[in-house]
C-alpha cells in the first residue's frame, strides 16, 4: 500500500515535463527484471547511462558495502525527461555496454522501464514496490541529481515511497546539501554512520554518503567522442 503524501507536501505548480520520443522495441533480455527473494536489500540506481563509466561502477560498489545491500540494480532509462535526447544511444546499446562494465555478480542491469512505458522515477519505484512487496529497496542517486531533485515529477512522493541514498559527486556537495529538496527533507536525513540501516527504515529517510569519487562523466565521454569523430 502506497503512503499518502501529507497535504502540506502537495503542490499545484509541479512542473510538467515531456516524455522522450519513442524508440524501437528492445531486443530480447534487455527489459528482463532481475529476481529478488523476500527480505533482500536492493539498491535501485537509475539513469541514462549514456554511456556507463567507472564512476557508475564505483557508486554501485560503494553502496553495496556502505548500505549493507544484497544487490544493486542499475535501471537504464528510456530517456530522462529533463535532458536533451539528441545524443541518446539506443536502449539496447546502453544496457549491453553497462552490463559489460559491471563486473560484480551482485550488480544487475535492466532496461525494464521501456517495456512498461515508464519515463518517471515515481512510476518505476511504485511498480517495483508492488511487484516485490517483501523486498527492502533503496533509491540511489548522485549528489548532482539531488541538486535538481525538486524538478522531478512527484519528487516528494518519491521520498515518501522509498528510503534514499545520495552519493557525493565532485563539485556538487555544497549545492546538493543546500538544495531545495535537501532543505525540505532535512529532518529525515540520518547520520552517515548509520548508513547500513537505511534499507530497513520506513520512508521518508535518506543518507548522504561521502567517499571515493570519479571525475568521469557521461557528457565528457560523449564530448571526447564527438571531438575524435571526423568532421561531417
Amino acid at each position: 500500500m502506497l503512503v499518502q503524501v501529507p497535504r502540506a507536501w502537495q503542490r499545484a505548480d509541479a512542473p510538467v515535463t515531456s516524455a522522450p520520443p519513442s524508440s524501437p522495441s528492445p531486443s530480447p533480455g534487455i527489459t528482463d527484471l532481475p529476481g529478488a527473494a523476500p527480505g533482500m536489500r536492493i539498491g535501485l540506481f537509475g539513469g541514462s547511462f549514456n554511456p556507463a563509466h567507472e564512476g557508475h561502477l564505483l557508486v554501485a560498489r560503494q553502496c553495496l558495502t556502505r548500505l549493507a545491500l544484497d544487490a544493486v540494480w542499475l535501471l537504464v532509462s528510456p530517456g530522462n525527461p529533463l535532458k536533451d535526447h539528441a545524443e541518446l544511444a539506443p536502449l539496447d546499446q546502453r544496457v549491453a555496454a553497462t552490463r559489460r562494465l559491471m563486473d560484480d555478480p551482485r550488480i544487475e542491469v535492466t532496461g525494464f522501464e521501456a517495456a512498461h512505458g515508464f519515463h518517471y522515477t515515481y512510476d518505476t519505484l511504485s511498480f517495483l514496490r508492488q511487484a516485490f512487496p517483501a523486498t527492502r529497496f533503496v533509491w540511489i542517486m548522485g549528489a548532482d541529481n539531488l541538486v535538481r531533485f525538486h524538478e522531478w515529477e512527484r519528487w516528494r512522493d518519491i521520498a515518501e515511497l522509498m528510503p534514499m541514498a545520495v552519493y557525493v559527486r565532485p563539485g556538487s556537495a555544497l549545492r546538493a546539501i543546500s538544495s531545495t529538496a535537501a532543505t525540505a527533507l532535512r529532518r529525515y536525513r540520518i547520520p552517515e554512520a548509520a548508513a547500513e540501516t537505511i534499507a530497513g527504515r520506513e520512508p521518508p529517510a535518506w543518507v548522504y554518503l561521502h567517499g571515493m569519487t570519479s571525475k568521469q562523466s557521461s557528457s565528457a565521454i560523449r564530448a571526447r567522442r564527438r571531438a575524435a569523430s571526423p568532421s561531417a
